[in-house]
């Protein structure tokens, strides 16, 4: 079992029980996925670029990333039905809490002037969406193996509904948020 879901079963569901009058285990807000998303946007056009962006994610999650495409038309954004709009990955289960552990005592900590996540980026929903820079900040992504460096977007998904109760869950999990 992955050291963050063991800590979240002995630690975080009894606490959380305790703090907001949980019943059972059931009741108790968790975490359901994590998204890793990133655009392609400029290099849209360019096939190698894509191509980059999707294996780093690759390497980054340990999952297959899948090529998201346009789904219509918008003559303003120059975008066409069909044009390769992103890239993302969504993990479940023991990929999930892998790459949280990853993230939240590797990643972030290598990340420049790293001072905490600010707290905005949970939505009234108990969602989580943190914005990274660079993919260098995961020591899986070399610049040898990847290419070029790109950013990219970790949400992670609960079923709490509730703003106070995800951050209450995030802070005892160990997720580096600001005060």
């Amino acid at each position: 079992m992955n050291r963050l879901k063991e800590k979240y079963i002995k630690e975080v569901v009894p606490a959380m029980k305790k703090e907001f009058g949980y019943r059972n285990d059931a009741e108790t807000p968790r975490i359901q996925k994590i998204v890793v998303n990133s655009g392609v946007g400029r290099v849209s056009g360019d096939q190698k670029a894509i191509e980059s962006v999707e294996r780093g994610l690759t390497l980054i999650t340990g999952q297959k990333a899948i090529l998201t495409l346009a789904r219509t038309s918008i003559a303003t954004f120059k975008l066409r039905e069909g044009t390769p709009i992103g890239v993302k990955v969504t993990l479940r289960g023991e990929r999930m809490y892998s790459f949280l552990d990853r993230l939240v005592s590797t990643a972030l900590p290598r990340t420049r002037d790293f001072h905490g996540i600010g707290t905005k980026g949970i939505d009234q929903a108990g969602n989580l969406t943190i914005g990274i820079k660079e993919d260098i900040v995961f020591p899986e992504a070399s610049h040898e193996k990847a290419g070029n460096i790109f950013g990219f977007e970790v949400t992670i998904v609960t079923n709490s509904g509730d703003r106070k109760a995800a951050e209450y869950m995030f802070r005892m999990m160990g997720v580096p948020l600001k005060k």
